[in-house]
C-alpha cells in the first residue's frame, strides 16, 4: 500500500452535517475529491442544493438531502435515505453548530435551547440513527465538531462554551462504547475560523467585520485564523485510515491559540 493509499476514502459512504457552507463544505468537497461518496446535510436546502451541485461539478459524488438535526423525525428519514441507497456508512462528520455571543444573564431560554439543540442534541441524534449502519459495514470513523472553547472558557459564549464541552466529553464516552465495533469516535476543535458562523459573531457583537477577524488572529503563533479547508484537513486524516488507532480524542487545529 502507498503512503497516499492512507488517504483514500474511494466509494466510502460520507455523510457532513452543516454541510452547505463554512467548514462543512470545504470538508465534503476534499472528502469527494479523496473519492468519497459525500451526503450533505443542512437546514438550507438552497445553499445544500447548490453546495452539491458545486460538488459535483468537479466530478465528485455528492448530494444534499435537507435535514434538522434537532428533528428525530429528520434524523430518522435520513437514516432510512442512506438505507434504502447506500450499503453502509463509512464516515460522519457531525459538524452543524450555532452561537450566540451572550452572557447566561443575557441568553433567552430558547437561545439556549437552540444552540445546545443544534450543536449537542444533533450529535447525539445522527450518531443514535447511523452508529447501527455503520455496524452492519463493519466499522467506521465519526468525527464530532468541538471547538477551542470546548476544551477552556471564552467570554460572551455561556451556550456555545457549554454546548461544545460537552461534544468533546460526549466523543469520549462514544468512543468507549462504540470502539469494539470498530467505530472511531473524535472531535476536532477549530480555533477562530473564516466561516459565515465567524462573520455573524461579528455582527452578534457589533464589530466590524474585518476588524473582528483581524483581532482574533493576534496571539496566535502562526499569527492568522484559519480557512475552512485548514479544518477540512484534519478531519480528512482522522476520517482516513491514517489514524486507524486514533479514537476518544480531541485534535485542536488552532494556529497554536490554545497554546
Amino acid at each position: 500500500m502507498s503512503h497516499l493509499d492512507y488517504f483514500q476514502l474511494k466509494d466510502k459512504v460520507c455523510v457532513v452535517t452543516g454541510g452547505a457552507s463554512g467548514i462543512g463544505f470545504e470538508t465534503a468537497m476534499l472528502l469527494g475529491e479523496v473519492g468519497a461518496k459525500v451526503i450533505l446535510l443542512d437546514i438550507n436546502e438552497k445553499n445544500g442544493e447548490k453546495a452539491a451541485s458545486d460538488i459535483k461539478s468537479k466530478g465528485y459524488a455528492a448530494e444534499f438531502v435537507k435535514c434538522d438535526v434537532t428533528s428525530i423525525r429528520d434524523c430518522i428519514t435520513v437514516k432510512e435515505h442512506l438505507e434504502e441507497h447506500y450499503p453502509t456508512v463509512d464516515v460522519l462528520f457531525n459538524n452543524a453548530g450555532v452561537i450566540k455571543r451572550k452572557s447566561v444573564v443575557d441568553l433567552e431560554e430558547q437561545e439556549w435551547d437552540l444552540v445546545i439543540d443544534v450543536s449537542l442534541k444533533g450529535v447525539f441524534l445522527l450518531s443514535k440513527f447511523l452508529i447501527p449502519l455503520m455496524q452492519k459495514g463493519g466499522g467506521g470513523s465519526i468525527i464530532n465538531t468541538g471547538s477551542g472553547w470546548g476544551i477552556k472558557g471564552g467570554d460572551q459564549a455561556a451556550a456555545y462554551c457549554a454546548a461544545k464541552a460537552g461534544v468533546v466529553n460526549l466523543t469520549k464516552a462514544m468512543a468507549i462504547d462504540h470502539g469494539p465495533a470498530n467505530i472511531r469516535v473524535n472531535c476536532i476543535c477549530p480555533g477562530d475560523t473564516d466561516t459565515p458562523l465567524l462573520r455573524e459573531e461579528a455582527k452578534q457583537l457589533n464589530k466590524q467585520e474585518d476588524s473582528f477577524l483581524a483581532s482574533s488572529a493576534i496571539g496566535r503563533p502562526l499569527a492568522r485564523i484559519g480557512t475552512p479547508k485548514d479544518i477540512a484537513k484534519g478531519v480528512l486524516y482522522l476520517a482516513s485510515d491514517l489514524s486507524s488507532w486514533v479514537t476518544g480524542t480531541e485534535l485542536i487545529v488552532d494556529g497554536g491559540g490554545l497554546a
